[in-house]
C-alpha cells in the first residue's frame, strides 16, 4: 500500500509539473501577439538606407527601393538625396505632384540644387505649364556646370520647342 501512495503521488507531481509547463507555455504564446513596447534601433543610418534603395532601383525591385528611400527621409528630413529619388520615382511613375513638392523640398534645403532645379523644370513643362519659371529653374541648373549641364541644355531645348509648338507662348 505504500508504494502505491508513492506511485500516485509521483503521477500526481509529474501531472502538476506537465500543467505548470503547459501553463507557461500558453502565456509565452499569448505575449507573443502583444505589441512591442520599445522598437529596435535602425542599424542603417539615412545615407545607407538611400544607398540600398539605389542599388534596389538598379536591380529593379522599386518597391523595396522607394521603402528605403523613406525610411531615410523618416531619419532625417533633411536627407537631399533620398527627397531627390522619391522624386525621381515619382516623376517616373508619372506622379508629377508629388515630383514637384519633392524637388520644392530640395530646392528649400538647398537653393540652385542643380538636379532639383532641372528637375522641377521637367515637371512643368512636362504639365505644359509655369515655362518662365521652368525656363529660370533650367537655367539655375546650368550656371551650377558640371554634371548637369547637358540635362539642362536638353530641359532648355525641350522648353523652346514647347513654346514653339504652342505658338511661342510663356
Amino acid at each position: 500500500m505504500g508504494a502505491d501512495r508513492t506511485m500516485v503521488a509521483g503521477r500526481v507531481r509529474e501531472g502538476v509539473v506537465r500543467l505548470l509547463v503547459l501553463s507557461l507555455a500558453a502565456a509565452l504564446a499569448g505575449c507573443a501577439g502583444l505589441p512591442k513596447v520599445f522598437a529596435e534601433p535602425d542599424p542603417l543610418s539615412a545615407d545607407e538606407h538611400a544607398r540600398l534603395g539605389a542599388a534596389y532601383e538598379a536591380q529593379g525591385a522599386k518597391t523595396d527601393a522607394d521603402a528605403q528611400y523613406l525610411r531615410a527621409v523618416a531619419l532625417d528630413r533633411g536627407h537631399q538625396v533620398a527627397w531627390m529619388a522619391i522624386g525621381n520615382r515619382a516623376f517616373e511613375d508619372g506622379d508629377l505632384e508629388k515630383a514637384r513638392r519633392c524637388y520644392r523640398r530640395v530646392l528649400g534645403l538647398a537653393p540652385r540644387h542643380p538636379g532639383a532645379s532641372n528637375n522641377l523644370a521637367m515637371v512643368y513643362l512636362t504639365q505644359g505649364r509655369r515655362l518662365d519659371e521652368a525656363e529660370a529653374l533650367a537655367k539655375d541648373a546650368l550656371a551650377a556646370e558640371g554634371p548637369m549641364k547637358p540635362y539642362a541644355l536638353d530641359t532648355l531645348a525641350r522648353i523652346e520647342r514647347r513654346r514653339a509648338a504652342d505658338g511661342g507662348g510663356r
